[in-house]
């Protein structure tokens, strides 16, 4: 009975030596008084936890999710416990799959598939989220701890294979169709966060087969510039519809001898952020999902920009979807599409942009009496030197451009006979 455990040794103690009642009313004063404070606490940790399955918006020191249910609150999104229900993919948990994944963990995401083969090293340590003590890790093990002990209501799976291996197909195909929220339901989004094309270009075929809506990031090799990039199978245009040179034109991706590519967690967490919060916007419907970011270090510039799909693209299911939602739109009009109002609003804003800068460049010039006069493009006439059809307020040109200088003197010019010697030629030059 000694090696039967606690349980079995106290029960032993009781049953053979029975303790005189003083002490016996004294032992279960001590366990009362001592217990029930920490069943109460136990108790009302399993409350908390229960409450954050429930996201609450009561706020609360303990609630984790009254700071994101306040966007609900303020109108910024209609429902944001919607996210619970939400699987999104992540293909590289490096510098900007690891962040993103933390920032949706942290946002209350339902369900996170992680897709990484590769390990934890002290090299990593300049950027993000791991720990020097997780090297030798996968990286999708390494996550997975992390993320869960950042919020235990997200269900993190990982998945330690190279998406790109021939004999892995199959299994990446399943888990994508399958790694919803609600048992055998596909995800909702798929985020590309590698650093190889042949990834990026196995996860364009993925998603056009499948119908399936994905992101695309990118740092580039000097960490001072990045993107992300919407890609909606049929709707935008496909990751070879306008694909890098080295995917267009079949250059070996094998990386320079020597070559180290630069790595900046600024960069990357800057990249990151815009992806995750794109992702938001696209799960729960609010704000405008953009379709392609820039982002010049450098310069802090944003660029922002549509690419169009291409009708010539190279892949045939790329132009097969082009086809399908050509086929939707005639059906159902351009405005039953998200992505369409979307764009719509997009051109509204800017147009109301646009209307507000002139209104303050006119007020402006009221203010300051000064008069500014449009007179559209000017004719091939005028751009040849001629004037305008009054001859008032147009361009004036310093020489007409493609015309030969015909009043030039003609002393400016040197006849030379082609017969005559250089000496001769160099005696009459010195005569001039």
């Amino acid at each position: 009975m000694s090696n039967g455990g606690c349980r079995g040794g106290c029960m032993y103690l009781i049953v053979s030596s029975p303790l005189p009642l003083p002490s016996f009313l004294f032992g279960v004063f001590f366990f009362l008084f001592f217990s029930l404070p920490f069943s109460n606490t136990l108790l009302s940790c399993l409350g908390h936890m229960t409450d954050q399955k429930k996201f609450s918006a009561e706020v609360r020191d303990d609630n984790p999710y009254s700071r994101l249910m306040a966007l609900q609150r303020m109108g910024v999104v209609e429902d944001y416990e919607a996210i619970r229900h939400k699987s999104v993919a992540i293909i590289g948990a490096g510098g900007v799959g690891s962040v993103v994944a933390e920032m949706l963990t942290r946002c209350g995401i339902g369900k996170l598939l992680l897709f990484d083969y590769d390990k934890v090293e002290l090299a990593n340590m300049n950027r993000l989220f791991y720990r020097p003590e997780q090297q030798g890790m996968t990286k999708v093990d390494a996550a997975k701890a992390t993320l869960e002990g950042i919020n235990p209501d997200t269900t993190i799976v990982p998945c330690a294979y190279s998406i790109t291996a021939v004999d892995q197909w199959d299994t990446f195909v399943e888990s994508l169709l399958t790694g919803g929220v609600a048992p055998q339901t596909p995800i909702d989004l798929l985020l590309c966060c590698v650093d190889n094309f042949q990834a990026r270009l196995t996860v364009n075929e993925v998603c056009l087969q499948h119908r399936l809506p994905w992101m695309e990031s990118g740092v580039a090799e000097n960490a001072v510039s990045g993107h992300i990039q919407l890609l909606l199978p049929g709707t935008t245009a496909c990751y070879e519809c306008c694909p890098p040179l080295v995917v267009a034109t079949g250059m070996p991706e094998a990386k320079r001898e020597g070559v180290c590519a630069a790595s900046l967690p600024t960069t990357m967490g800057i990249v990151a952020g815009f992806l995750a919060q794109n992702t938001l916007k696209y799960l729960l419907q609010f704000g405008t999902v953009s379709e392609y970011v820039g982002y010049d270090a450098m310069r802090d510039y944003f660029p922002q920009v549509h690419i169009k799909a291409n009708p010539d693209c190279r892949n045939r299911t790329c132009v097969a979807r082009q086809a399908e939602y050509a086929a939707d739109v005639a059906a159902r009009g351009e405005a039953a599409h998200p992505l369409h109002a979307a764009r719509q609003a997009r051109l509204a804003r800017e147009e109301r942009e646009r209307a507000a800068a002139k209104a303050k460049a006119d007020a402006c010039a009221a203010e300051w009496g000064i008069t500014v006069e449009d007179k559209g493009k000017h004719s091939l006439a005028v751009a040849q030197g001629g004037g305008g059809q009054d001859g008032q307020g147009e361009v004036e040109y310093a020489y007409a451009a493609g015309q030969e200088d015909a009043e030039a003197p003609a002393e400016a010019y040197v006849q030379v006979d082609e017969s005559e010697s250089i000496e001769a030629l160099m005696a009459r030059m010195k005569g001039m």
